[in-house]
């Protein structure tokens, strides 16, 4: 038997000419690389070339790192990196100053790995960093004053820095399902319309087991409700009445009559 250390899956390899043909044009005119969804396990260098495209997603393949070399991404407005196996984002983040969108939901981040320079994306509006292993967040991310959206759902926080909290066109904060003390109001930090988490679909083999057996709870408790809350009709109904109005005839004056026959 060979020895040495076991290697890990081999992802498909993206060439330049993969890349071109990936490109779309986004609904308000940008270019977007969408490279989601292709069992990439390393960062294609080849996309380099590409680097003066607005919008770039990677989400749902099995990147473990994202090189220093994002940074030439400088036009870039948004960034998706959900469901990879991310354990560190690089420092140069920070120079995407174009950057209003960032989701590295599903991921293996620790907060030890966020780097600090993430509070530099001063025009950053949309951040998702829900399902990781974060254990507090950092305060100077206060200094998004920008962001509107915050995911924070599924991690290990048991507070939020209130500069976050406070962040002053923040009008979404999910934070679901994280170990709070009892002294602490989750409700404070949930958004009731939970548009956050349910942005993406995620395939099942994308989940980790306690992801996905989350996931199976929550769409259980879903198709309970379904069976039990009736469909709205089309029509009203008033199930009071003898005749339902989806059937009553227009001469509400013949009914009236009607009624009073012996």
């Amino acid at each position: 038997m060979a020895k040495g250390k076991a290697k890990g899956p081999k992802g498909k390899k993206i060439t330049l000419k993969i890349a071109k043909n990936s490109i779309r044009i986004s609904y308000d005119g940008g270019r977007r690389l969408d490279l989601s969804k292709m069992g990439i396990t390393t960062f294609p260098k080849c996309i380099l070339k590409l680097a003066d495209v607005d919008e770039l997603d990677l989400s749902r393949n099995m990147l473990k790192k994202i090189p220093n070399s994002i940074e030439k991404f400088q036009k870039l407005r948004w960034l998706d990196l959900h469901s990879n196996q991310l354990e560190e984002l690089p420092k140069t983040i920070g120079t995407l100053q174009n950057l209003f969108y960032l989701n590295i939901c599903n991921n293996k981040l620790t907060t030890k790995s966020l780097p600090e320079e993430l509070h530099l994306l001063k025009n950053l509006r949309f951040l998702n960093l829900g399902l990781n292993c974060l254990e507090c967040i950092p305060s100077n991310l206060g200094a998004l004053k920008e962001l509107k959206e915050l995911g924070l759902f599924d991690n290990l926080l048991t507070t939020i820095p209130n500069s976050v909290k406070k962040l002053p066109k923040l009008n979404k904060l999910n934070a679901e399902r994280n170990p709070f003390p009892d002294s602490i109001k989750k409700e404070e930090f949930v958004d009731p319309i939970k548009r956050i988490e349910t942005l993406y679909l995620v395939q099942e083999k994308d989940l980790c087991c306690s992801c996905l057996k989350t996931c199976q709870g929550e769409k259980d408790k879903m198709n309970k409700l379904k069976n039990i809350i009736p469909s709205p009709s089309k029509k009203l109904s008033f199930p009071l009445l003898l005749t339902p109005n989806s059937t009553a005839k227009d001469n509400q004056e013949h009914w009236r009559l009607k009624g009073e026959d012996p």
